[in-house]
């Protein structure tokens, strides 16, 4: 990562490819398949093996909640954010006269559990214009009722990037019973994170991270421990599952523990350690030195050619996402396989995602494929 030597060594399969997709997937480094291969040597030990499964667990939670800026004890792992938003549902046992409240640029991981409960809460969607958010427009969703606010630090959809500040003394000051919930999937190892505070964290691991799928980290300060712990069967989370009172009642561990309710995925929690340490040594911020220039230099190659991205950057160090709409996305993307360019393509918006294993080359590449898709044989639309 960072330098052409390191790029080479550790991300070997980005030879040839110009790899800007890592808001969906990323490419692991080596020291993740490393991982993987440690971890089949101990799953090979059978029940000997657990030991160092366990270990690695550990270490995981620790380095996990060094980039959370919380203690190891407050951080556990479930199998993907969508998992960990309906045990957040369980855990809030949420009636009908409460209400939610979740941004129309949220996951719908997110966005959606709160529509499947039982007893369902009144949903109210915090509207983006122009594609942000400003948090004067969330004022009037919040009061006595709201119990939970969630939101993305980044959203998928668009990279933009929340102004936690505001976002957080609205909540505190206007909804007084309101717990927050803040998915990073989208930050978490690309942009360093500012969102203190928080009651809830959530984020997978097989994005930024450069993990795996089957993992999802799961911060909850131990001062909400007591009102986020699960209502989950299970036996991991369990403090009796094998005692003689087992089928009578449930002793739950509480918070974070409360999260992990069956065996744990092991082989993503082998790669999750393994990259999170890898971008621990470079640093967030060597990342962002690396990376921000790219994405601002992509920004404005957009700009250039009157194409309006979706979304407003108030500082360089906003998000790694730049996302457009454009009336011959299909033809753009086609272009842009053609040339080995992988970026996101989803009805008619295209989002290009800038890592640190990215260089001025991917951008330069990216926008001269473009202009030939615009301008191009196919046609010639601005």
């Amino acid at each position: 990562m960072l330098t052409a030597e390191s790029r080479a060594r550790d991300f070997p399969s980005l030879a040839g490819m110009h790899y800007l997709n890592s808001a969906a997937e990323s490419i692991p480094p080596l020291c993740v398949q490393d991982a993987l291969q440690a971890y089949w040597q101990d799953k090979q030990q059978g029940m000997r093996g657990r030991d160092g499964h366990f270990a690695v667990m550990a270490q995981c939670r620790e380095i996990s909640a060094q980039w959370l800026g919380l203690t190891p004890e407050e951080v556990s792992f479930c199998s993907c954010s969508a998992e960990a938003y309906n045990l957040l549902a369980s855990a809030l046992n949420l009636r009908h006269a409460d209400e939610v409240v979740v941004s129309d640029l949220d996951f719908p991981s997110g966005a959606t559990p709160w529509l499947a409960a039982p007893t369902r809460p009144k949903v109210k969607v915090w509207r983006s214009r122009s594609g942000g958010l400003d948090a004067t427009d969330l004022l009037p969703l919040l009061n006595h009722k709201t119990r939970l606010v969630q939101v993305s630090l980044i959203s998928f959809y668009n990279g933009f990037r929340l102004d936690w500040q505001p976002f957080h003394d609205a909540v505190r000051q206007l909804a007084p019973h309101a717990l927050i919930s803040v998915d990073v999937t989208q930050a978490l190892g690309r942009v360093a994170l500012d969102c203190i505070g928080a009651d809830c964290i959530i984020s997978s691991t097989h994005k930024w991270v450069l993990g795996l799928h089957g993992g999802c980290i799961v911060g909850i300060p131990e001062s909400q421990a007591a009102q986020l712990t699960t209502r989950a069967g299970g036996w991991f989370q369990l403090s009796n599952a094998f005692d003689a009172d087992r089928f009578e009642r449930l002793s739950t561990k509480t918070g974070a523990a409360s999260w992990s309710v069956g065996m744990p995925n092991f082989a993503a929690i082998y790669a999750l350690n393994a990259g999170l340490r890898y971008l621990g040594v470079i640093g967030v911020e060597a990342v962002t030195r690396v990376a921000d220039p790219l994405t601002q230099a992509l920004h404005a190659g957009l700009l250039a050619r009157g194409i309006s991205p979706m979304a407003p950057r108030r500082q360089p160090t906003d998000s790694g996402i730049v996302a457009f709409q454009h009336p011959r996305s299909d033809a753009i993307h086609a272009a842009l396989q053609a040339e080995n360019i992988h970026v996101m393509h989803q009805a008619g918006r295209l989002r290009v995602a800038v890592h640190g294993y990215n260089t001025e080359a991917d951008i330069t590449h990216f926008l001269s494929t473009l202009d030939r898709a615009l301008h191009g044989p196919a046609g010639d639309m601005p």
